[in-house]
């Protein structure tokens, strides 16, 4: 049994980037990471643009201008401005050739057809040079930059539509257990409704991944075997919730020895999640869960969540950590180290009840987890302790 440091130290040292591309719509590239530099087909802007409302002159002697027309964004009018002549011109607008600054609106009086300006201006002023921000065949965006929202809108406004990325993961999610039966099926005694398939599926959506198999098998060896060979032949992560302790019914150990899949680490002085286990076969990773609800999505973010992002090509790291102080006083004389529900509110955060790993009641309320580092713990109301933050429901991403 190793510590959640030494594990996470296991975890990192693993080269599990993933090197085949692919090219994505560039409206569906949210969160991707580009695998080549991208290049710039054109300049931005295409064309001298206007950076004001206001006016585009061809500045003169006098303070006094000719208005000779008007363009607004979009127009393709073209003016030949002479020395003291000048264009209404809008936001966006092309600039004519001739014209050589922008006077915004407020410092202009105008009367009929000529307008008055306080003071000339100097050359350039308010106007956005052809390729001012971004020069043709310029790299615009380095290998290995994730997509944001303001990254796909600037990829478009190149007029890219789609672009070469690092393809996503290929996981399959398997949940063992006879104990369990799908929703909408009779409930007998003994029985309980499956939800882990549900929980790890939402987990990986959260970060834009989606499971190219949601299995559920029986506890025996044989079916276990056969799921999971087929898993590890046909991805690059392997899920398996339940099945990985020590009951006369666990055969996930067993079957994954049996395929050949190297130990990396198994059970982590922790809770929840002690009976975690982590390998590999070749290129595919593998991760047995615990079975319990709230163990299995802790073990999934605290875990899992770095090698996913490491194999993304995104930093390695889980959940963003912050210093809080606690709003009540608390004791814990559990050796293990400890990763409790928790909820913040106002700079500060509460450990909530209903901490048994197989509850997810209290993960359902979170917002964050207090993680405690081994041994016991006394802490007073105010005490600062290592707070883990959630993901957020609205990063959810739907396919």
């Amino acid at each position: 049994m190793i510590a959640v440091e030494e594990a996470l130290g296991f975890i990192r040292k693993e080269k599990a980037e993933i090197l085949e591309t692919e090219f994505v719509a560039t409206p569906h590239a949210l969160g991707r990471v580009l695998s080549a530099p991208l290049v710039a087909p054109l300049n931005l802007p295409s064309f001298r643009q206007s950076a004001m409302d206001g006016y585009a002159l061809f500045i003169g002697e006098k303070h006094t201008y000719k208005v000779v027309g008007e363009i607004k964004a979009g127009d393709e009018t073209s003016f030949s401005l002479q020395k003291g002549e000048c264009v209404r011109i809008f936001t966006g607008a092309p600039v004519p050739d001739t014209a050589q600054a922008v006077v915004i609106q407020e410092k202009v009086t105008v009367k009929e057809n000529t307008i008055t300006i306080d003071a000339h201006p100097n050359k350039g002023q308010n106007i956005r040079e052809i390729g001012s921000q971004v020069q043709k065949g310029s790299v615009t965006l380095e290998k290995n930059q994730e997509l944001n929202p303001a990254g796909l809108g600037f990829i478009q406004s190149l007029g890219i539509q789609s672009v070469e990325v690092y393809r996503k993961p290929k996981v399959t999610v398997i949940v063992t257990g006879n104990e369990l039966v799908a929703p909408g099926s009779p409930l007998s005694k003994g029985k309980i409704f499956e939800s882990n398939s549900l929980l790890l599926d939402a987990a990986l959506n959260q970060f834009q991944v989606k499971p190219v198999v949601l299995s559920k098998v029986k506890d025996t060896l044989q079916s276990t075997i056969a799921a999971l060979e087929k898993a590890i032949d046909h991805s690059d992560l392997v899920l398996i919730s339940g099945g990985i302790s020590v009951g006369k019914y666990d055969f996930v150990g067993e079957a994954l020895a049996q395929l050949g899949v190297k130990e990396v680490f198994y059970k982590v002085k922790q809770r929840p999640g002690k009976p975690l286990f982590f390998g590999k076969k070749e290129r595919t990773f593998c991760f047995a869960l615990p079975g319990n609800p709230a163990s299995t999505l802790s073990c999934f973010y605290i875990y899992v969540l770095p090698l996913l992002n490491r194999m993304m090509h995104k930093n390695p790291t889980s959940l963003r950590r912050s210093q809080l102080p606690l709003t009540h006083s608390f004791h814990s004389s559990e050796p293990r180290a400890l990763f409790l529900k928790a909820f913040i509110k106002e700079g500060k955060v509460t450990i909530l009840d209903h901490q048994n790993s197989s509850m997810l009641i209290s993960f359902a309320k979170a917002n964050a987890l207090v993680y405690l580092p081994e041994n016991e713990a006394t802490l007073e109301k105010e005490d600062f302790v290592t707070v883990l933050f959630l993901p957020e429901a609205n990063q959810i991403v739907s396919e």
